[in-house]
């Protein structure tokens, strides 16, 4: 098919990025929402954050304090018995029912400019950042969705408590309203359709069963955003194909003459995310018309096979621009990459 990676890949990188704090260094940029407004592609970034020197006998975290909403810093000893530092991402805590104790960085939301959709000038202070108890951890994995001129952004908000699905909103990407938390734990990739369906708003998401169950991409009903229900599994992962250990909404869908247009991630059994489409009914989005065989996008670039976290091709942004199809994806939880191509063009990888 004709989807092609742009030749200036990775586009954005933690070079590109100022750290928020002058104590910080970025880690990652990736995961970003997308959106037009005034002439302009918006990228809503996930930003990465660390202490750049914790010292050697100490893991300095960043965290928000639950009652103030400010910034605050945790000294976890790096000799205490009670945790287990192999994994570099997250200190967990030896015994414990999920074994999680904390992250070692913060992710904040920026936003990044530009006319052309390839070169982006990025924000020098974050969008939005955490500043509640269920963001004490950070914020992650922002989509974008206009609806009347409006621009909803969803979010994951992780702390102590789990990860929960913010909602914000925001009409001039100067300045944004946090709505409130609109899906509970274990709650992600959560997407929001771009207009009424038969007088109700659509979004999918996908919670996760910490008894039983794969992780699988559900569809839920609102009046008002706010408040969601009717929830229903719309797809399961697959045994044997790109996509058999967890699926996840990528993208906001994309209204076409053949339906809604979903491009989801998948992951296989060697947790390698790539990226395949979904073609749901257009005046009832829990029917599955079409669903791709082989993967759209998989890592296997230089840039997507190594990184952070090897091996991603993580899509949550979408844009049509000069009758293409630009798609912004997370690579390796690192940098963002851009690829090209039409509607048609995976439409008729569908048919």
């Amino acid at each position: 098919m004709g989807i092609k990676r742009h030749e200036s890949n990775p586009i954005i990188t933690c070079e590109d990025v100022n750290p928020s704090n002058e104590d910080f260094e970025i880690i990652g940029v990736f995961n970003p929402g997308a959106a037009r407004y005034k002439g302009e592609i918006i990228l809503a970034m996930r930003i990465a954050e660390r202490f750049m020197d914790s010292g050697n006998d100490y893991i300095k975290v960043p965290v928000i304090d639950r009652q103030s909403g400010l910034l605050k810093i945790l000294n976890v000893d790096k000799g205490d018995s009670r945790y287990d530092f192999s994994d570099s991402r997250v200190i967990k805590e030896k015994g414990s029912p999920y074994d999680f104790a904390c992250l070692t960085s913060m992710s904040h939301i920026r936003l990044a400019r530009s006319a052309d959709g390839v070169n982006f000038k990025i924000d020098s202070r974050p969008f939005i950042y955490p500043g509640n108890e269920y963001e004490s951890f950070g914020i992650e994995d922002p989509r974008i969705t206009e609806i009347d001129g409006s621009y909803y952004i969803t979010y994951s908000a992780v702390s102590p408590y789990g990860i929960v699905t913010g909602l914000a909103v925001t009409s001039d990407f100067k300045n944004c309203k946090k709505l409130g938390n609109i899906f509970g734990t274990e709650n992600k990739d959560v997407v929001i359709f771009p207009e009424k369906i038969n007088g109700r708003y659509f979004a999918l998401n996908r919670p996760v069963s910490k008894s039983t169950g794969d992780p699988v991409i559900w569809i839920s009903e609102s009046d008002n955003l706010l408040y969601w229900g009717n929830h229903k599994v719309l797809a399961c992962n697959r045994k044997g194909f790109w996509d058999s250990k967890k699926i996840g909404a990528g993208i906001p869908p994309v209204k076409t003459d053949e339906g809604w247009l979903e491009l989801y991630h998948g992951v296989d059994e060697r947790e390698h995310y790539s990226m395949g489409a979904l073609l749901l009914d257009m005046n009832c989005p829990s029917k599955i018309i079409a669903r791709s065989e082989k993967p759209l996008l998989k890592p296997q670039e230089d840039y997507e096979t190594g990184g952070f976290f090897s091996n991603v091709i993580f899509p949550c942004g979408a844009v049509k621009r000069q009758k293409k199809l630009y798609i912004y994806y997370g690579i390796s939880d690192n940098s963002i990459g851009l690829a090209v191509t039409s509607v048609e063009d995976i439409l008729n990888t569908l048919v």
